[in-house]
């Protein structure tokens, strides 16, 4: 049964509720805007891997539906990009979430910007809803992102009374998400032949979060760091020994 939100006062006035994905229903099956949409939310997960952050309740997906019933009409909508704290249940095999229902509302979704209508800014209210209307007045996910790939533009909505207002970043050009505890800016490189700008995370003390190729290219580094200090033990250890036996001195027979 679906667990009824609010109440109609009025014809204007939505009527909400949280229901599963019907047997029947088909999700829309939208190409993929271009190959670098992929590689950017992508890239946002395997950082989040690599650190340890990814809980098994935790929901972090991308081009996946998320659901809700309005005024009797199911909904459902496929951000680039979203994170939800943590679900009733864990399926390894997801094909939609609904809020409510099965968990946590998501705490933060983001859109990569397209290149055709633009249908990340849509408030379009009438059946079916635009993007932002969906995010802002049916979920009301906390944060939402619009990430525009090509120019690095980073916009970052923040829910307060119920509308989204757009917040400005810290004077490293990042956003902290309290819920993940975690910064979010942008990140200027190459990865997988793809280069420009990225989303990226930063934790509390300002850290990058690594990339499987960047962290083995720290321990790499690390590892001719610990190369280069032996080396430089060893060399010290002969020059002492060289000087003891000009001295006249036995190293083997020190005291």
């Amino acid at each position: 049964m679906a667990t009824q939100l609010s109440e109609a006062k009025s014809q204007t006035e939505l009527v909400i509720s949280w229901e599963a994905l019907p047997k029947d229903f088909k999700l829309e099956d939208e190409p993929v805007e271009n190959t670098g949409q992929p590689l950017l939310a992508g890239a946002l997960r395997e950082s989040l891997e690599i650190s340890g952050f990814i809980q098994p309740q935790m929901l972090i997906a991308s081009n996946f539906g998320l659901c809700a019933t309005v005024n009797g009409q199911f909904i459902a909508k496929a951000p680039d990009w979203v994170y939800v704290p943590s679900v009733n249940q864990v399926v390894g095999n997801r094909k939609s979430y609904t809020p409510n229902l099965e968990g946590d509302i998501p705490a933060i979704t983001i859109e990569f910007l397209s290149d055709s209508e633009g249908g990340e800014y849509s408030v379009k209210r009438a059946y079916p809803p635009g993007k932002w209307f969906f995010y802002e007045q049916i979920l009301q996910i906390p944060i939402y992102v619009i990430f525009e790939p090509d120019g690095g533009l980073l916009e970052f909505y923040q829910l307060e009374n119920k509308r989204y207002e757009l917040k400005q970043p810290d004077e490293n050009g990042r956003h902290w998400i309290d819920v993940m505890g975690l910064f979010l800016g942008t990140w200027q490189g190459t990865k997988e032949g793809r280069s420009g700008y990225w989303l990226r995370w930063w934790d509390q003390a300002g850290n990058l979060l690594p990339w499987a190729v960047e962290q083995i290219e720290q321990e790499r580094q690390r590892a001719e760091q610990e190369r280069q200090r032996a080396e430089q033990e060893r060399q010290q250890k002969e020059r002492l020994i060289a000087y003891l036996q000009s001295q006249g001195i036995d190293p083997n027979n020190l005291s």
